[in-house]
């Protein structure tokens, strides 16, 4: 059965909780400053209102980039507050008092918790639309990068179904030179090919000056036709998925996505399974920097609070750098996504259970 919170519990989290959304919430204020300096021009060539920017933008801007800062603000304000209630002897004197050092650390493992599930909800749901939307109008009123070509496609649209497409333009919703072909195990038994292919609706495509053939072992059967509207299981848009559209996607949306493309035999799936490996390994991570955080600074050293927020931001960034490096060892096929994201997680956590138990000893 669970220990109801104290007074100190609840000191312990109010100055956790209230020094990490201060200061992220520092952060952002700064960063948005900066960031309608540099796109100001934009917003007034576009006669964009403050209302539109806002809603559109900045809205959208705050949970990407508030998810984007918290293991860095979690560890530093785990340190902040921890070494000034160290440098204020507020801990000695609650381990005087006959609090152990695993009681002490209760209220920052709630606090750890609550973080958890705010970024855990922020990463699955919250920020892949947001950031959708943050790239949808700086493609808008920014700077245009979307493209609407697409060359060379080639996927399995259901089973024994390969789809082939040499070009195909976005805009006008038309490919060319495209090739359907049926396979039995590994027979080929039917093979359309076409000038034009053109969707329609509902999964409907026309084929335009197409050529059929129908395989029956030695015998073939041609067919020819000036239009042909048959039901292949593809929307155009799936032609444009890019490695950095799994970030727009939500868990829900990422994991059907990928499902569906397995059973394509589609492969290149790397990106999309970091993404996914990387909303549950990123809030694990305030566990990991407030453990780090809180062994680090609960013990009052020479120096003070200055050395401690040092050491914090070097480790910090450590930490950040160590997961981005790690990731395009994924992308790159050396690692398997769930390795390459969650090595980071592993070793810090190694070094802060290590930290934590010279701690207690002392």
């Amino acid at each position: 059965m669970s220990l109801p919170l104290t007074k100190i519990d609840k000191y312990i989290m109010k100055k956790f909780l209230g020094t990490f959304f201060f200061s992220i919430i520092l952060i952002l204020s700064i960063g948005i400053v900066f960031d309608l300096t540099e796109k100001m021009d934009n917003f007034y060539a576009h006669q964009l209102s403050a209302k539109e920017v806002i809603m559109e933008y900045y809205i959208h801007f705050i949970p990407y980039y508030m998810n984007m800062f918290s293991p860095l603000f979690i560890f530093i304000s785990v340190i902040f507050f921890t070494s000034k209630l160290a440098g204020n002897s507020e801990i000695i004197a609650m381990l005087a008092s006959g609090i152990s050092m695993r009681r002490l650390f209760r209220p920052y493992l709630i606090s750890a918790t609550l973080l958890f599930v705010l970024l855990f909800f922020l990463a699955g749901w919250i920020i892949p639309p947001a950031s959708g939307h943050l790239l949808s109008f700086q493609d808008k009123y920014v700077q245009s990068f979307s493209f609407d070509n697409a060359r060379n496609v080639q996927m399995e649209v259901e089973p024994g179904t390969i789809l082939y497409i040499e070009s195909y333009q976005r805009k006008k919703n038309i490919g060319y030179r495209a090739s359907l072909e049926h396979f039995e195990g590994k027979t080929l038994t039917m093979r359309i090919t076409a000038q034009r292919i053109q969707y329609d609706s509902l999964y409907c495509w026309s084929l335009t000056d197409y050529v059929k053939r129908d395989f029956d072992g030695l015998n073939e059967t041609l067919t020819y036709g000036n239009k042909l509207d048959t039901i292949i299981p593809m929307h155009p848009d799936e032609m444009f998925v890019a490695a950095m559209d799994a970030q727009h996607m939500t868990n829900t949306e990422l994991k059907t996505y990928m499902e569906r493309q397995r059973q394509r035999g589609a492969g290149n799936l790397q990106a999309f399974e970091t993404e996914w490996w990387k909303r549950f390994a990123s809030p694990i991570g305030a566990f990991i920097m407030t453990l780090l955080g809180f062994t680090m600074s609960c013990r009052k050293v020479r120096g003070g609070m200055g050395k401690n927020l040092g050491i914090g931001i070097a480790l910090s960034a450590l930490y950040i750098l160590f997961s981005t490096v790690s990731t395009t060892f994924s992308v790159s096929g050396v690692m398997t996504p769930f390795m390459a994201v969650w090595i980071p997680n592993i070793v810090f956590l190694v070094v802060g259970l290590l930290l934590y138990y010279r701690v207690q000893r002392l």
